[in-house]
C-alpha cells in the first residue's frame, strides 16, 4: 500500500508532531520515512503502525492506486487498459451466470462499438440492455468507490442494472422485492423484513474497524441470503464487492462464469465450511491479479 503524502502531512499537523519525531516514537527508518514522500509502497505492517498512533483509519492515510488507475482510465475514455478489461470481464461473467447468452466477444464488441455487430443467432433485447447497464453500474461503483456503503447506493445501483428492461416494467426500479423468491432452491428473507435485514446488514459492515476479504466475502454471503430484489441480486452483490475491495485498497475479484457451480456451492455451504467460497473468490481475485500485472500496474 501507499501512504497519501498530502493525507499525512495535514494528520501530522493534527497530531501536532512531525516527521522526525514521528519516526523515532515509532522506531520507522528515515529511509521509510523518504519513501512515504515519493509515494512509494511501504510494508503494511508500518501503515497500520502509523494509523493506530495517528488514531485514524487505514483508508484516511493511504491512497488506493488501483482506483486512481481505473478513475483515470475511465475519464480519459482510454482504450485497450485496465478500466476497458475490468469492464469486459466483470460485466460478462457476472451476466453469463445469471443466464446471458451474448459471448465476450458480443460482450467486448458492445463495450467498444457502442453496436451489436453481427449476431449469429437472435438475442434477448434485455440481455443486451442488462450488458450497456452493467457497463454503466461499473462506473457509478468506480466513481463513488470510497464513499460509505448506504441503502441509497444499492437502490440506485438496481436501478441502473434494470432500467429499459422488462422487468422494470412490472417491478420498478431500485425498489425492494414484492414477492418472496429462493435462491438455489433456498428460502430468502421475507419482502416485509428486507429494508429492516439490509440496514442490520448495512451497520455491520460499516461498523468494522478494519475491513477483510473475509469480510466482504461474508457481507456478499449475506447480501445474497436476503436477495432483497426481484431480480438482478447476484450482480448487485458482485458489483458491491467489487466496491467493497476498491475501497479498502483489496485487489478486487471476478467470478469465472466456468466456476460458477463452485460459486453457488460456495454460497450454499458458507455455514459448513467458509472454505469454497473464499478459495472461489480468491482465485478471482488471482485472475484479476493476472491482469493487473499484465499492465504492469503497481499497487
Amino acid at each position: 500500500m501507499v501512504i497519501d503524502n498530502a493525507k499525512f502531512k495535514r494528520l501530522l499537523v493534527v497530531k501536532g508532531i512531525n516527521k522526525s519525531l514521528l519516526a523515532e516514537k515509532l522506531n520507522i527508518s528515515s529511509r521509510t520515512i523518504a519513501k512515504i514522500a515519493k509515494g512509494e509502497k511501504i510494508a503494511d505492517r508500518i501503515i497500520v503502525k502509523i494509523a493506530d498512533f495517528l488514531e485514524v483509519d487505514i483508508l484516511d492515510l493511504t491512497s488506493c492506486i488501483l482506483l486512481d488507475v481505473l478513475r483515470s482510465q475511465m475519464r480519459a475514455k482510454l482504450s485497450g487498459g485496465l478500466y476497458h478489461e475490468t469492464q469486459v470481464k466483470l460485466t460478462y461473467n457476472s451476466n453469463h451466470i445469471e443466464g446471458s447468452e451474448l459471448s465476450e466477444e458480443q460482450t467486448r464488441y458492445i463495450f467498444e462499438t457502442k453496436t451489436l455487430g453481427e449476431l449469429a443467432h437472435s438475442v434477448r433485447l434485455d440481455d443486451v440492455i442488462e450488458t450497456n447497464n452493467h457497463f454503466r453500474c461499473i462506473d457509478y461503483v468506480i466513481e463513488h468507490a470510497t464513499e460509505e456503503l448506504s441503502e441509497d447506493f444499492i437502490l440506485r445501483l438496481q436501478g441502473l442494472l434494470k432500467e429499459g428492461t422488462e422487468h422494470s416494467l412490472s417491478y420498478g426500479l431500485g425498489v425492494y422485492k414484492l414477492k418472496p423468491n429462493t435462491v438455489g432452491g433456498l428460502e430468502t428473507t421475507s419482502p416485509s423484513e428486507v429494508h429492516s435485514a439490509i440496514k442490520e446488514l448495512i451497520d455491520w459492515y460499516n461498523g468494522l474497524k478494519r475491513v477483510t476479504f473475509e469480510d466482504i466475502i461474508e457481507f456478499h454471503y449475506r447480501f445474497e441470503c436476503i436477495h432483497p430484489f426481484q431480480d438482478g441480486n447476484g450482480r448487485i452483490g458482485r458489483l458491491i464487492s467489487f466496491k467493497q475491495c476498491l475501497a479498502q485498497g483489496i485487489v478486487p475479484f471476478y467470478v469465472d462464469d466456468r466456476n460458477k457451480w463452485l460459486y453457488y456451492r460456495g454460497l450454499r455451504e458458507w455455514k459448513n465450511e467458509r472454505g469454497f467460497l473464499l478459495d472461489t473468490c480468491r482465485f478471482g481475485q488471482d485472475q484479476y491479479k493476472a491482469l493487473i500485472k499484465y499492465f504492469d500496474i503497481e499497487i
